[in-house]
């Protein structure tokens, strides 16, 4: 368990990160942990957080709009967090932090994580990083806006607590942010299920080019530059189609390709149990989790879909 307290007494300056393209517990865990700070340990006097662009909908959160996207300044911080980032290279520009801070704090949960802080705190049996952030943090001292970040974030990775990585504590700690007054069904309406016209537009075009293989207990479906230049689409927009191709009937995998360059494909998997994708995704140089995993692949879209199934299938 990490001791704020300790980690931040001498510190002047701290910075807070995520992975790349962050997600909802992403934000919610880097915003919660920054609101904290910010009201608590005064003598921190530069705090800056540091993320991708992300969807408008988390736009909600108390002073996001303090977020940095991106890292052009040069700062040596005292002290670095890292949070919800399963390696250094999923932190993106903002591994430039890491490298000169006097001190790093790794909080992550996902269980491909080998610890690259010189302060590890990494529990692959939480729900979310956001869970793990609350604990480090004084229950009487979490504020309405503090807690509405940490829901969202909670929400969001145990995919409205229906995941197996929900545990009776992931509930506990959901049920004692309740208690601060936030809006919790709006929190998860506008940030998880609420999506933009363009959004069902690329979700639309995924279902309809979708495949079964693998006995069809695996479906593939990807989206290629063109067709996100065609929509005016970007990549937060993309988010979830990956889990609505997982929830077709029969289907204990599903995989989804989104194109970065020529040859060059983002892939996203999910699984009912079945399959380890983390697993999978390991063996490719990507992580995650046993039930939600993903990787960045070379080749042609068949000749990734030949190798990813290949991997699967020894598993089926």
């Amino acid at each position: 368990m990490i001791n704020l307290e300790a980690e931040l007494k001498q510190a002047g300056s701290a910075a807070i990160t995520g992975h790349v393209r962050p997600d909802g517990d992403c934000v919610g865990s880097c915003m919660g942990l920054y609101l904290y700070i910010k009201k608590y340990f005064p003598q921190v006097e530069r705090l800056d957080v540091y993320l991708e662009e992300f969807p408008e909908s988390f736009r909600f959160i108390k002073d996001i709009e303090a977020v940095k996207h991106c890292c052009r300044e040069d700062f040596s911080y005292d002290v670095i967090f890292c949070l919800d980032a399963g390696d250094t290279a999923r932190l993106g520009e903002a591994k430039k932090y890491l490298d000169t801070a006097k001190r790093s704090i790794c909080i992550d949960h996902h269980i491909s994580n080998q610890g690259y802080g010189n302060v590890n705190y990494i529990i692959p049996e939480a729900s979310s990083t956001s869970e793990l952030v609350y604990g480090l943090m004084e229950p009487d001292k979490v504020t309405k806006e503090i807690a509405e970040a940490l829901y969202m974030g909670i929400s969001h990775d145990t995919g409205v607590f229906q995941y197996s990585c929900t545990s009776p504590k992931t509930m506990e700690v959901a049920g004692k942010l309740m208690e601060t007054g936030i809006n919790f069904s709006e929190i998860v309406e506008k940030t998880f299920f609420e999506k933009t016209y363009v959004q069902n537009q690329i979700l639309g075009r995924a279902l309809l080019e979708s495949i079964l293989v693998l006995d069809k207990r695996c479906i593939i479906s990807h989206i290629r530059k063109k067709d996100m230049e065609f929509y005016h689409a970007a990549p937060m927009d993309i988010e979830g189609i990956v889990s609505q191709l997982r929830n077709t009937k029969g289907v204990e995998t599903a995989i989804f390709l989104y194109e970065t360059n020529s040859q060059e494909f983002k892939v996203s998997m999910r699984s009912d149990g079945k399959v380890d994708v983390q697993e999978v995704a390991v063996y490719f140089g990507g992580g995650g989790h046993k039930r939600a995993a993903g990787c960045t692949m070379q080749g042609t879209f068949y000749d990734v879909v030949n190798n990813l199934t290949r991997r699967i299938e020894k598993q089926m």
